[in-house]
């Protein structure tokens, strides 16, 4: 997704504009998750931009982009723009807990 966000719209708060566009967020981030993961993938990851225009957008990881996008809309910018492209990747290895790891014993 790829999309330049209004955040002023005429009759319309400014909260209410900010809503739609973290549901739409929302929305996207989910429907791409339901899609199945190609072969030798485990799980979609996303490349997250925002900023006001596409030549200022910095990238940001997708659990930064809700705290981003706040922090965009109280600088009172008429609109933000937002990128986000899925991926398929690997998940993550699990950090042991300090008790299970290797070299201890009770």
């Amino acid at each position: 997704m790829r999309k330049n966000f209004p955040l002023t719209v005429e009759g319309r708060h400014r909260d209410r504009v900010l809503d739609a566009v973290r549901h739409d967020i929302r929305k996207y981030l989910a429907r791409e998750r339901r899609r199945p993961v190609p072969e030798g993938a485990q799980i979609w990851a996303f490349d997250c931009r925002i900023g006001a225009t596409q030549d200022t957008a910095e990238a940001v990881p997708v659990d930064a982009l809700k705290a981003r996008l706040d922090a965009l809309a109280q600088q009172g910018l008429p609109g933000v723009y937002i990128e986000i492209l899925a991926r398929p990747a690997l998940r993550p290895p699990r950090a042991k807990p300090p008790s299970e790891a290797p070299g201890t014993t009770d």
